[in-house]
């Protein structure tokens, strides 16, 4: 047996070696066959020769990328250029140069760079990385209105102007009729949480890095409203202290919630008004004390001082409150006039500045306590020793120092209801028209607007207005400003 399976063994190992023999023959023998030319010749590929690795830009300024790209002979070539966002819409451009507005918030990105041989159908890839930087971390923005147009502008900190930025960067028009222009922050916090630009009919927010509008949150007034009100008319809008809007449209109260995180996208959103029949004035009063806050408000049928409380949304409590008149002055309940301007002084007290029938201006003097127990004091009632001063376009500031800043016509002063007294501001202003009037958050400088000029001028304790500096260039009548 052992015998057989070794006469076996040897037989299949030859058959093996035989068999290996033969693959071997066979394979050089296709080698030597095969004299076939296995020589491709490809395209000629385009030259790149100045694009580079990494690219930095400034958001709002122009991001501009030269390739550098050499065509082969005869060939037709198109360049399409795209920088990747993760969390929004990718920019992209068409083009043998890219040139576009940086827009994108301040941080790294991957660009792609697409060469397409039209000629061939060829394409060719070129990677490379922009990182975002923003100019807009500190500096002041203007509204303005320039020949019916609404504009937004920054100013560097160098004082260089990016004049009509919102038309640069997206390539249409803001709304008409520009009123307020909000940097809406925290508790006085440096986190800013957006920009508002507030018009008659509308409004568009803005990233403060990137000056875009905010895709994170709802970024024009009507998308600000859980329910929209129908033909939507803005009166007056405040900043709240935590960061939202408070303010009077279509003769409502409206309150931007509060009642959650507020990197959440319905932070801010407008509920329903506070619930009541009423239709108000414009002009309010917004008092804040011991976390809570309160308001003053004026209903323009009733012709009444009424009460608003912040409790979370805005509640209506009308005339729910007591009146202590020790001065017989006027009866808040029934003033019998129209409201045309109101102001707290010193968080204390309020002036409200009323229209008689008979065409005379009035001032009235009173206190409130709308945080319990609710009374309404009033102190006087009188004619407002400077009539000529009020006009459908006077603008007012009210000041902690205790004065009223008014400008009218082309000339700004300084009004001191404790004794009446009514003192020039310093500052030539050029005998221009005011076209706004703004107090710092420091009440140290008053800013004042003319045609195509913002001043400004120092109220610091002693000082009555003298002048500070001047912007010039910007595009028609300042509205509203904001400095960061």
């Amino acid at each position: 047996m052992k015998t057989a399976m070794k006469s076996f063994n040897k037989v299949n190992t030859g058959i093996r070696k035989t068999l290996a023999l033969l693959v071997l023959v066979f394979s050089l023998a296709a080698c030597h066959k095969d004299l076939g030319n296995y020589e491709i010749d490809m395209p000629l590929e385009p030259q790149v020769t100045t694009l580079d690795t990494l690219y930095s830009a400034t958001v709002g300024d122009s991001l501009i990328i030269d390739p550098g790209v050499k065509a082969p002979p005869g060939t037709e070539l198109e360049l399409s250029w795209k920088i990747s966002v993760m969390t929004g819409k990718d920019l992209t451009y068409v083009g043998p140069v890219m040139k576009v507005i940086f827009g994108l918030a301040a941080e790294n990105y991957t660009g792609l760079l697409t060469i397409h041989n039209k000629t061939n159908g060829m394409k060719y890839f070129h990677k490379f990385k922009v990182t975002g930087a923003t100019e807009f971390g500190s500096g002041t923005t203007v509204l303005s209105v320039e020949n019916g147009t609404t504009q937004f502008s920054f100013i560097k900190p160098d004082g260089t102007l990016q004049a009509r930025l919102y038309k640069a960067i997206h390539g249409k028009e803001l709304p008409a009729n520009p009123m307020f222009l909000f940097l809406l922050k925290k508790n006085g916090g440096t986190l800013a949480l957006g920009y508002w630009i507030i018009t008659k009919n509308g409004g568009v927010r803005l990233n403060t890095s990137t000056m875009t509008e905010d895709e994170k949150f709802p970024n024009n007034l009507a998308g600000n409203f859980f329910t929209t009100p129908d033909d939507l008319e803005v009166d007056n809008f405040v900043a709240h202290s935590q960061g939202v809007m408070m303010g009077v449209v279509n003769g409502k109260f409206y309150g931007g919630t509060t009642s959650t995180w507020d990197q959440a996208p319905t932070y801010g959103m407008f509920g329903l008004p506070a619930d009541g029949d009423y239709e108000l004035a414009p002009s309010f009063v917004m008092g804040e004390a011991n976390n809570q806050t309160y308001f003053v408000v004026f209903d323009k049928n009733k012709r009444q001082f009424q009460r608003i409380n912040l409790y979370g949304a805005p509640a209506y409590f009308g005339t729910q409150y007591a009146v202590e008149d020790p001065t017989n002055s006027f009866n808040p309940l029934n003033v019998g006039m129209d409201l045309i301007k109101m102001i707290q002084l010193n968080n204390a007290d309020c002036f409200a500045y009323m229209k008689q029938t008979d065409g005379k201006i009035y001032e009235l003097k009173f206190n409130v306590s709308f945080l319990g127990p609710f009374t309404f004091t009033t102190q006087h009632k009188r004619e407002f020793i400077r009539q000529d001063l009020i006009t459908a376009d006077t603008k007012w500031q009210g000041a902690k120092n205790g004065v009223i800043y008014i400008a009218s016509g082309n000339k700004v002063v300084i009004y001191n209801p404790i004794n009446q007294e009514v003192r020039n501001l310093a500052t030539d202003l050029g005998g221009e028209a005011i076209t706004m009037l703004k107090l710092s958050e420091d009440e140290k400088t008053l800013m004042v607007g003319t045609r195509e000029t913002v001043w400004f001028t120092n109220i610091n304790t002693g000082e009555y207005g003298s002048f500070i500096k001047k912007i010039e260039g910007i595009p028609g009548d300042p509205v509203d400003i904001a400095i960061r």
